[in-house]
């Protein structure tokens, strides 16, 4: 078996799909995790503004809705968290995302004094943070902020990764990477959109140009120029065409370079290293 059908397999990934179809999953797939587990009464997720958190967002409000329907349980809530660093640039588009979601609940954090006292109490213990190392402690700090909301509201967090998103492990570990329930896997970047297309969002929430805009020297950096690969070139990777050799090989170091964010914390039963 060649690597690319290894990834599409471990990922689930299907080459077409029924928008209709895959909504209905993951509503039930959502539905179905707080009823195994009915000490949970709330979802909690981060909406950035972006394709994958206004979906994800969404899926979580319908769900959550026909659960109150279908169990008379009011106590039910979806929680849409904005976790801005200071002035978000984009603060529209995540508004824009909100008004489609029509979340129960909308509470803002502002993570940006959290983030600086952490970057200022390292400095003085002389530890120097880089711009880099410093978008991470942002996208920690807001996975942070997400898991207190859950733990005051009897919740779980949602998580945004996607197929196209895990296997470049384009997330931060322990970060947004950092989750208690993945609605999206198995859909690559092109079915989110078709998705959100099949629930009549605005086109501008899924044509905007992906970004995690987490480095200050670089703001707004788009997914695909830190990636240095296209989503298109990503999307037909998962679905098994034939994509450029470059794009191929790149593709393909970045599930290698990604692999221990996809796994939990390593112990000695774990075989890598033997």
């Amino acid at each position: 078996m060649t690597l690319q059908k290894e990834i599409i397999q471990e990922l689930g990934i299907s080459p077409t799909i029924n928008p209709q179809e895959e909504i209905r999953k993951s509503i039930d797939f959502l539905k179905a995790y707080l009823l195994k587990y009915p000490f949970l009464k709330t979802y909690v997720l981060g909406i950035s503004g972006g394709q994958d958190s206004t979906l994800a967002g969404r899926l979580a409000q319908l769900a959550i809705e026909e659960l109150r329907k279908e169990t008379g349980d009011n106590s039910y809530q979806f929680l849409a968290m904005r976790l801005p660093y200071g002035i978000q640039a984009d603060e529209a588009d995540a508004q824009k995302a909100l008004d489609f979601i029509q979340a129960d609940q909308v509470i803002t954090v502002n993570i940006k004094e959290a983030v600086d006292q952490q970057v200022l109490a390292l400095k003085q213990a002389s530890i120097e943070v880089s711009d880099f190392n410093k978008g991470n402690i942002k996208a920690r700090q807001r996975m942070i902020s997400q898991y207190a909301v859950a733990g005051q509201t009897n919740g779980a967090v949602i998580g945004t990764d996607h197929a196209a998103e895990n296997i470049t492990a384009f997330f931060t570990k322990f970060g947004d990477g950092g989750a208690d329930i993945l609605p999206l896997f198995r859909l690559n970047k092109r079915q989110g959109k078709a998705l959100l297309k099949e629930l009549q969002a605005d086109a501008a929430l899924y044509e905007k140009i992906p970004t995690a805009d987490l480095e200050e020297n670089k703001p707004g950096l788009a997914d695909e120029l830190a990636l240095g690969v296209t989503y298109d070139n990503i999307d037909d990777y998962l679905e098994g065409k034939l994509i450029p050799q470059e794009a191929r090989e790149k593709i393909e170091a970045w599930w290698h370079k990604g692999q221990h964010k996809r796994h939990l914390p390593i112990t000695i039963f774990d075989t890598f290293w033997k």
